[in-house]
C-alpha cells in the first residue's frame, strides 16, 4: 500500500495545486471522490484489470461514467491516469489529497472507532478532547466495532490513539510474554 501512496503522491500534489489555483479545490474533492467510487466496484475493478481492455476503451467507458460529474481538467486527468496506467491510483490520490485540503484548511480528518455508539455530550467531549490534544479542528468519523470491547481507537493521518480494551489486553499481553 505504502508503494501505490507513494506513486500517487505526485499526482495528488499537482491536483491539489492546481485546484488551490483555480479555487476549486471543493470541486475536485467530489470528482475525486466519485471516481474513487467507481473505482471500487468490484465489476469496474475486473474490467481495469482485464488486459484485453484497451486504454482508449477504457478511458471512454470512464468517461462515460462519469458524465456531468468532472469538468474538463477533471476528464484530463482521468486520461492521464488511463494512458500512464494509473488508474489504479485513484483512491490514493483521492486520500493524500483530502489531506492537503484538511491541512490547508486547518483541520484534521480523523476516524474514531467504539465499541459502542456515542451520546450527543460525549462526541462533543471527544472532539473537545481531540481538537486540544491534535492543536486543529476536528472532523470526525465514527464507525461501531464491536470487537474492540471497550474504549475507542483514534486515528488522525498517521496518529493513533489506542484506547481500546483490546488494545490494551493486547499489550499486557506483550508485556507477559
Amino acid at each position: 500500500m505504502s508503494e501505490l501512496a507513494t506513486l500517487a503522491r505526485p499526482y495528488a500534489a499537482a491536483v491539489f495545486k492546481r485546484a488551490k489555483e483555480s479555487g476549486s479545490t471543493v470541486k475536485w474533492s467530489e470528482s475525486l471522490a466519485f471516481m474513487s467510487a467507481v473505482l471500487n466496484d468490484k465489476g469496474m475493478s475486473a474490467v481495469i484489470d482485464n488486459p484485453k481492455v484497451s486504454n482508449d476503451r477504457l478511458s471512454t467507458l470512464m468517461l462515460d461514467i462519469c458524465q456531468g460529474r468532472l469538468d474538463k481538467e477533471g476528464e484530463n486527468f482521468l486520461k492521464l491516469l488511463v494512458q500512464n496506467n494509473r488508474l489504479t491510483l485513484i483512491p490514493y490520490i483521492d486520500k493524500i489529497f483530502e489531506e492537503y485540503k484538511a491541512a490547508d484548511e486547518g483541520y484534521v480528518e480523523v476516524e474514531v472507532f467504539t465499541a459502542f455508539a456515542f451520546s450527543e455530550e460525549e462526541n462533543l467531549k471527544l472532539i473537545s478532547a481531540l481538537e486540544k490534544k491534535l492543536g486543529k479542528k476536528v472532523h470526525m468519523k465514527i464507525s461501531v466495532d464491536k470487537s474492540l470491547i471497550g474504549g475507542v481507537l483514534v486515528r488522525a493521518g498517521d496518529r493513533v490513539i489506542d484506547g481500546s480494551i483490546r488494545g490494551q489486553l493486547q499489550h499486557m499481553q506483550k508485556i507477559l510474554q
